[in-house]
């Protein structure tokens, strides 16, 4: 009887032993694993958004919204047609622009510089986001700072308007690399703001994509000689070279430079525009995705409109918005941490996992 008590007594023991293990090492009410967040935080529908200058407010497209195309002194050139209304994205119920033509980054970080009177873009960011859940940002800035690309495209159609000059290219391309070099922190700056910003509204890092795109050359050699002046692209061939095969890639190896350094992820485009630059197309312009040099004449006829009168040239299109809304749709769809928009067997912009200056 003893014997029977006795592995009685070391069942019991057993099984407490067990009992309190259990409780130690799982702990009461314990999930059994990392909870996963639902998304971005707050209210609102699920929405996608873009920062940035020129080439993602929609300047190019035309049909900028009336607020935008010089109300009150307000140039930012906003089109419904602009590339962040080209995505189509699973999940996104509202797509929202804050781009601003022109824009350089201090004014899409955050502070006091304005834009054609508009305040801090990241500012603009904060307040969207008190109804909005922002599941991607999308960037495009730096252009507008120390490489000045719009003064560089002036001081080319001045280099071919004044006969005899030395292409423009001879004059920049010595200093360019310090020119960008001196870009990247600032491009850096205005990331860190945006992200600033939504940390501050309770963002995590996997609650939303941040990405930030390089810009795409708009004019490119071996266009019709009967383009090559006052009719599209008013440009000495050595700077269409230039521009193309030098000036754009070392811009658009800053960006990812500037990209890395913030975790942002890096859409390429520097070759996105191949065979679709301005005036490649010759007597059809429908083929291009990039604007021909473009002068709205009823503005010449109104002093306050007047120097914005070619303001839309060599900028993309409404074809080359779409196209870069589809490439960033794809790209979005990956893991991937960079890819180029490159020209597909359909003649279609897509997401490639390279990055290379080749090819």
């Amino acid at each position: 009887m003893r014997r029977y008590r006795w592995w009685i007594g070391a069942g019991v023991l057993i099984f407490v032993v067990g009992l309190v293990a259990v409780f130690v090492f799982s702990g009461p009410g314990t999930p059994p694993g990392p909870v996963r967040r639902p998304g971005p935080p707050g209210t609102g529908p699920l929405t996608i958004v873009s920062l940035g200058d020129s080439t993602v407010s929609g300047e190019g497209a035309g049909n900028y919204t009336a607020d935008t195309n010089g109300a009150n002194g307000d140039w930012c050139h906003r089109s419904p047609d602009a590339e962040v209304f080209e995505t189509d994205v699973p999940g996104i119920a509202a797509k929202l622009n804050l781009a601003c033509s022109g824009a350089p980054a201090a004014q899409v970080g955050l502070g006091q510089t304005e834009q054609w009177t508009e305040p801090s873009q990241a500012e603009q960011l904060a307040n969207l986001v008190k109804d909005h859940r922002v599941s991607v940002v999308v960037v495009a800035v730096g252009a507008n700072d120390d490489p000045h690309f719009s003064e560089l495209v002036s001081q080319c159609f001045q280099a071919w308007f004044l006969s005899g000059n030395p292409p423009c290219s001879d004059s920049v391309a010595p200093g360019w690399q310090a020119r960008v070099d001196a870009m990247v922190p600032k491009v850096v700056s205005a990331l860190n703001d945006v992200k600033t910003v939504l940390a501050r509204a309770g963002y995590q890092a996997g609650d939303y994509q941040l990405v930030l795109q390089s810009y795409a050359s708009p004019i490119a050699p071996g266009i019709p000689a009967d383009l090559q002046n006052l009719n599209g692209c008013p440009f000495k061939t050595a700077d269409l070279q230039w521009v193309r095969d030098k000036g754009v890639p070392a811009l658009s190896a800053g960006l990812a430079s500037a990209a890395n350094q913030t975790g942002a992820r890096f859409l390429d485009l520097s070759r996105a525009g191949r065979g679709h630059e301005a005036c490649s197309g010759g007597a059809d312009a429908s083929k291009e995705w990039f604007s021909r040099l473009t002068l709205q004449l009823n503005d010449l006829t109104d002093a306050n409109r007047a120097s914005h009168a070619l303001q839309e040239s060599f900028h993309p299109n409404a074809n080359g918005h779409a196209q870069i809304g589809r490439c960033l749709t794809e790209f979005l769809a990956t893991a991937l941490p960079s890819a180029a928009c490159l020209s597909g067997s359909d003649g279609n912009l897509h997401a490639a996992a390279t990055v290379s200056a080749s090819g």
